[in-house]
């Protein structure tokens, strides 16, 4: 999953970075609204930690400019705890929730993963699929219940088929979403790591949509046209 968080605060910024790496998301930050406004129009997130006191362009400004020109991403507002009247500017604007500072980093990692498990469809952090069970919140993974390990990239690359599942995901939407913006292309690691993925769950649940990209469906869904 793909995300971007725009703080003007470095060392906040550094901090939020860092735990949603750690927490397995790709991170991209801006620093001022302008560069913010610009990256949430162009780029495909699948969120946004969005701070309200930016330098150059507002937070709220910048949220209005995203709905009007149609970006449905979820929004984490980030506001002063005293000033309830950013909280009710942010909603109207189209936030999707907000986190009063000072605030704990696990109550941030947490709304995080609710706002991207709704806006993908589910209601629990355990999604299924056949035999294949993730648990979002700890990255854990089982098939008929017994322990799979990945490595990271293999982890957000099943986490991203499995958000979207039984729809067909194409190669550049992975891509988009799974690696920085400087990953080459032309390579084939997407390949590669669904390769691995179908050896180390050893079920049939990944299919491949000739000429399109890969869906992740369970025992009695058709296969794609």
């Amino acid at each position: 999953m793909r995300i971007l968080i725009v703080e003007d605060d470095p060392d906040l910024r550094r901090q939020l970075g860092t735990a949603c790496r750690d927490a397995g998301y790709v991170v991209d930050t801006a620093a001022d609204g302008e560069e913010g406004h610009f990256l949430g129009d162009t780029e495909p997130y699948d969120a946004v930690i969005l701070d309200i006191g930016l330098p150059k362009k507002d937070g709220i400004s910048v949220l209005e400019g995203w709905r009007r020109a149609g970006r449905l991403m979820p929004v984490l507002l980030l506001t002063a705890r005293d000033r309830w009247s950013d909280k009710v500017a942010g909603i109207d604007a189209g936030a999707d929730d907000y986190v009063a500072k000072p605030f704990h980093m696990e109550e941030v990692l947490a709304r995080l993963r609710a706002l991207v498990r709704r806006y993908a469809g589910h209601a629990s952090n355990e999604i299924e699929v056949g035999p294949v069970r993730l648990d979002v919140k700890s990255g854990r993974v089982t098939v008929d219940g017994s322990p799979v390990k990945l490595t990271s990239h293999e982890l957000r690359l099943l986490q991203y088929l499995m958000h979207h599942k039984e729809r067909t995901v194409s190669r550049t939407e992975l891509i988009e979403h799974l690696y920085d913006q400087d990953f080459d292309r032309d390579s084939n690691t997407i390949e590669v790591f669904v390769g691995r993925l179908r050896r180390k769950l050893a079920v049939d649940v990944i299919e491949t949509v000739r000429g399109i990209g890969y869906r992740i469906a369970g025992p009695g869904v058709p296969p794609a046209p």
